[in-house]
């Protein structure tokens, strides 16, 4: 039997073509995960984005509730023991007063 010799300029280009093939696809496998992690990342941060959306609704709501005017008088007349002014201490800002025409 004869052995055949390979040239060494034929096992370079063989190699590096494996090298260049090697490469190609870890890229191509690199990117597809970083996509895939980077789409579980969107996704949970939407589902935060709603959640906090729901929050907010939920506040404002809160908030109309607790700025009723009547919800305030009635805190206002039952806990704090405000009285309603009387017609003496009630000032109006830029109207003359009744005895200074």
């Amino acid at each position: 039997m004869v052995r055949r010799k390979f040239a060494k300029k034929g096992i370079l280009a063989a190699g590096g073509c494996a090298v260049l093939a090697i490469g190609t696809l870890t890229f191509y496998i690199w990117q597809q995960a970083t996509l895939i992690a980077l789409g579980y990342q969107v996704s949970r941060l939407e589902s935060v984005i709603t959640g906090l959306h729901e929050d907010i609704r939920k506040m404002e709501t809160e908030k109309a509730s607790l700025l009723a005017l009547d919800k305030v008088e009635r805190i206002a007349r039952d806990q704090l023991h405000f009285e309603s002014a009387r017609a003496d201490q009630i000032v109006y800002e830029g109207m003359p007063q009744a005895g200074e025409r």
